[in-house]
Formats: C-alpha cells, sequence, structure tokens
C-alpha cells in the first residue's frame, strides 16, 4: 500500500447503472423493467467517473448469482423462485463462483469476455477494478456450469450423514428435509425441496430458517465445528480452503485489482491469514477490503487475516449518521478515531454504499446537503480510503418502493430497477447534465471539488493529522456539538479544516494549543494568508496558541484553508 494514492472508491451497483427504464413497475422482471449492462460502462462513461476524482470503481454483482429470470436456454440451470429474493435476487446469493451475472451481457454466451473488456476498459481509463468476494454462503442451488478442469463442485464429495466434517464444503441437518417458516412454494408449482437440509448462510443450524433469515443462502463450511463450541479442523487444511483460493486465483487472473471481501468476520480469520499471503505472491497489488463489524475483531483481521483495510462501519459511519442527524455530538467524532488505537489509516471511511439508507432518504437526513460535513470529515481526516455509492454525489433519494427491498430508504439489490439521477446523469450517455436540476449539480460540484482535492493535496494522502477539539470544549465561541475541527499537514502546507452542522452560518473562534504548533512544527503568526480550498477564497488568519483563530463557516458547509508556512 504506498502512500501516493488515497483510495477513492466508486461503488455502482452494476445492474442499475445503465437501465434507461423511467417507469419501471412494482417487482417488475427483466422485461418489464429491464437491466443495465456491463457495456454502459463505456469508456465515456468511466472517465466521467474519474472525474469525480475516483481512483477505484467495485462493481458490486458482477458474480453469477440466483435469480428468477430463466436463462435456461443459455444452459443455466433455473432457480426455485421461492429461494431467490426479488426477481432479479440477491447478488450476495452466489450461484457460481466462476461465472458472470447473465443479466450484465448483451450476448450470454460471450459474458465472460465482456467482463474481460469492462476491466480493460476500466484500466484505460485511469481506474482500478474491485470485484465482490462472498466466501461465507452460497445460493441455495449453487451449482457451477464452468467449473474449470481440475477443479470439483462445491459439495460434490461431501457425505452428507454428518452434520460437520472438515471434508465438507457445506453443514447439514442429517436425515432431515428443509422446512422453511417462509413461503416455499412462491410462483412455482412445487414447493421447494432440500434434502438432507443444509445450514443457512447466517448461522442456522436448524431446519428453520425464517423471512429474516438469509434463508435464500446456505452456509460454506471452513473447518469449524459450530455446534461442538466452534471446535477447529484446520489441520489437513479444509477442502473448502483450497475451493476458495483457486476461485481468488481465477478472478485474480482476470486482472482485476481488489476483492471487497463480504462478511470476512463469518469465516475463520486462519483462512485469510493461509490465503491472502497465497493471492499476493502471485498478486502483490491486489487489495482486500473486509466487511468486519465487529470491533474486537479488527486488530485480528489486519494483523493476522492480512486484509488492507476493514469497513468503518460501527465507529465512524455511525457516529457521522448520528451527528448528522443531530441525535450525538460532534465530540463522538474525536471518540471514534480514538478507539481505533492507531489503525485508523487501515479504515474504509463511507456515509453510503449498497446496505445503508440513502443520505438524502427520509429514514436519514432527508436532504443531502446536511452530510456535507461529514462528507469532508470521512475524506479529509486521514490518508485512509473512501468511498461513496453511486448516486450520493446526486442526493439519490432511495425512496422508490421496487419490489422485495419496500420503501426502505435504500437502493434495491434485489429488483430490476433503474436509479432516477443515475439515469438523469447519463442522459444517454452523453453525461451533459441537461437532465439534472440546479440542486443536483451543485450538490456534484461539492462532491467532486472534495474527492479530487484528496489527491491534489499532500497534506490529505500522506499528511499528519491533528484533532482539535479537546481544546475547544466549552469554547468562547465555538459549539462543540455542532463544530468539528481538525488541522493537517505536509511540509509547508498546513490545511486548517472546519466544519459545521448547524442549518445556519456561524462566527466561531477556535483555541490551537501549544502542542498543535510542537507537534505540527507550526511557525506561530498573527497574519497568515489562506485560501478555501473549496471555493478558492482568500482571507487573512491568525495562527496563535494565546489567541482564538476567528473564521466564518456556513450552515450544512465546511472550510479547507490551505496556508503556506
Amino acid at each position: 500500500m504506498s502512500n501516493d494514492e488515497k483510495i477513492i472508491i466508486y461503488q455502482v451497483f452494476t445492474r442499475l447503472f445503465g437501465n434507461n427504464h423511467n417507469h419501471c413497475t412494482n417487482n417488475g422482471g427483466i422485461i418489464e423493467n429491464g437491466c443495465g449492462k456491463m457495456a454502459d460502462f463505456t469508456t465515456k462513461a468511466l472517465n466521467e467517473i474519474k472525474k469525480l476524482g475516483t481512483t477505484h470503481i467495485w462493481y458490486t454483482g458482477i458474480i453469477e448469482h440466483a435469480t428468477q429470470t430463466d436463462y435456461r436456454r443459455y444452459d443455466i440451470q433455473p432457480d426455485h423462485p421461492a429461494i431467490v429474493k426479488g426477481k432479479a435476487g440477491s447478488p450476495y446469493a452466489i450461484k457460481d463462483y466462476y461465472d458472470i451475472d447473465p443479466d450484465l451481457a448483451n450476448d450470454v454466451p460471450g459474458r465472460m469476455k465482456e467482463f474481460e473488456n469492462l476491466v480493460q476498459r476500466t484500466h484505460r481509463s485511469g481506474l482500478k477494478a474491485i470485484i465482490d468476494f462472498v466466501p461465507n454462503h452460497v445460493a441455495r442451488q449453487y451449482h457451477s456450469d464452468v467449473q474449470p478442469d481440475g477443479t470439483s463442485q462445491l459439495g460434490a464429495n461431501d457425505d452428507m450423514n454428518h452434520a460437520f466434517s472438515p471434508y465438507n464444503n457445506f453443514y447439514y441437518i442429517p436425515q432431515t428435509e428443509l422446512r422453511g417458516q417462509f413461503d416455499m412454494k412462491g410462483p412455482a408449482p412445487e414447493a421447494y425441496k432440500e434434502f438432507p437440509a443444509k445450514a443457512t448462510g447466517n448461522n442456522r443450524f436448524d431446519v428453520y430458517p425464517n423471512i429474516n433469515d438469509w434463508y435464500e443462502t446456505v452456509k460454506l463450511n471452513y473447518g469449524v465445528d459450530y455446534l461442538n463450541g466452534s471446535t477447529c479442523h484446520f489441520n489437513p487444511v479444509p477442502d473448502t480452503w483450497t475451493k476458495m483460493l483457486d476461485i481468488l486465483l481465477f478472478w485474480a487472473n482476470k486482472q482485476v485489482d481488489g476483492f471487497r471481501c463480504d462478511m470476512a468476520e463469518m469465516v475463520p480469520v486462519e483462512f485469510w491469514e493461509w490465503v491472502i499471503p497465497q493471492v499476493k505472491e502471485k498478486h502483490p497489488h491486489l487489495l482486500f477490503i473486509a466487511e468486519v463489524y465487529n470491533p474486537a475483531e479488527y486488530n485480528n483481521y489486519l494483523l493476522r487475516g492480512k486484509f488492507d483495510y476493514l469497513y468503518d462501519k460501527v465507529g465512524l459511519y455511525d457516529t457521522l449518521r448520528n451527528v448528522i442527524c443531530g441525535y450525538d455530538s460532534a465530540t463522538a467524532i474525536t471518540r471514534a478515531w480514538q478507539s481505533l488505537g492507531g489503525i485508523e489509516k487501515r479504515m474504509l471511511n463511507f456515509l453510503e454504499n449498497h446496505d445503508e439508507q440513502r443520505i438524502a432518504s427520509d429514514f436519514f437526513a432527508g436532504n443531502p446537503r446536511k452530510a456535507i460535513p461529514g462528507l469532508i470529515i470521512s475524506a479529509c481526516m486521514n490518508t485512509n480510503p473512501v468511498m461513496i455509492y453511486f448516486g450520493q454525489e446526486f442526493g439519490e433519494l432511495g425512496m422508490d418502493n421496487e419490489g422485495f427491498s419496500g420503501r426502505d430508504g435504500r437502493t434495491t439489490i434485489f429488483d430490476y430497477w433503474s436509479v432516477d439521477t443515475i439515469r438523469r446523469w447519463r442522459n444517454g450517455d452523453k453525461f451533459n447534465g441537461m437532465m439534472l436540476t440546479e440542486e443536483q449539480k451543485c450538490l456534484y460540484a461539492v462532491y467532486q471539488r472534495i474527492l479530487t482535492l484528496c489527491n491534489e493535496e499532500k497534506a490529505i494522502y500522506e499528511g499528519a493529522f491533528f484533532d482539535l477539539m479537546y481544546a475547544n470544549i466549552n469554547g468562547w465561541r465555538f459549539n462543540e456539538h455542532k463544530q468539528y475541527t481538525f488541522l493537517r499537514k505536509a511540509g509547508n502546507e498546513l490545511l486548517f479544516i472546519i466544519v459545521n452542522f448547524d442549518h445556519v452560518a456561524v462566527d466561531i473562534a477556535i483555541n490551537i494549543p501549544s502542542h498543535a504548533f510542537d507537534f505540527l512544527q507550526i511557525p506561530q503568526m498573527d497574519v497568515y494568508s489562506a485560501v478555501d480550498l473549496l471555493t478558492s477564497k482568500t482571507e487573512n488568519i491568525s495562527l496563535l496558541p494565546y489567541k482564538a483563530t476567528e473564521i466564518t463557516v456556513e450552515g450544512y458547509s465546511g472550510k479547507i484553508l490551505k496556508i503556506k508556512l
């Protein structure tokens, strides 16, 4: 991991990006509602994504997953509709680890070639490509139609008479049929049958998964006997480990640049410790990003598991969300980074992704501008990666009632649908702004400015960080619950960053403690000329340990003041 570039990830739900249908029907199939394709990521589209400041694009939902769309004419086995969430299906119910989702191809038989072309186009545009790796669970009817020579199907050699065996790929409930507590028939003529039943993806080792479980998936066996005190059987190396290594190398050989590893903490850290070095030996520049939600496991998955980055969900995301919504004080931001104990440079920051509610939705802030202070912090506070979710930069609402996902403030991952702001921005691959509202254009300009600054300013992509909050609690003219301030410095360039979560403009006075001058080696001066990098306006400020620095900040906004020392 070199520090010469700050990683800016643009997460995009591949199936939705290029869909131009503007009158999708609730629970509509692929014929009624249409579907975006890999080919919609044209060179023009990728160049526009790069203009946002993006360095990496995470194509979500690339690998073939269970679906209610019938592809039998292409020799793809159909899935029983009762165990598929939504008409399109969940991209996290993988049906074939070695294949591309047929929905995404213009030419279904040539889908792998289309993917290889997409990766090449991405690289030519100066971007790196990330895809999902989903190691913990697969679709209930997992079956690879293109299993490579010399490798065997998951479960092909399992002994189903054992609930657990280190040689099995799945966990079984022997001699017992699946009795799901959900509609096991759906629109099909016959109910779904599974005998013997397999354990469900979210660690349900019984035959009664319900609607709140990951009922459409089955758990993979990495050698942990959960029913007997989670005893581990890692020697000899479990068969599942070897199969997963083959899968990772298969995709690494397609020239992808990284894997976002779904629910990585549900897979034993010993597996990652074994597999990541083997993949990196052949592909040293590959990134491994882990979705881990348990802070007690962070060090384990970074140091022992060898991940490059982890999601900062339960720390910074949850904190910023609460501050943006007015449920918490901005002082909680300091506690969030301090609680990481020195690993903050290894955390991936974000305010939206496919799992979370849209900022502009009624369930979150109701107004995308409210999150601008949070975005400045998320992007500029450290050298670590930051991610945005497609449409976030235009204030996508996420308030459609698409079908399976319902009206929940999220953009659906289960349904065939079209994303309003993305459709307007693309405007039939013209990207000329004609369909965007003034408000959407303004918001985009703010995102673009903040994200491009991340790799223009050395103080952001490799500089030191100093949190000023401790010196401003109960400040004379500073509301520590609504404002947050910090310094970044590299060489003779200092960035003085102040954000205001309040809706009104504020005149504030910020104390800079003596320790900051010593730690960052800042010369004290009564008048410094500072340029606000967000507006290009110049102002004079003082930087003195005994005199507060006076600054005005607009509501739902911030300043990034650059000072040449």
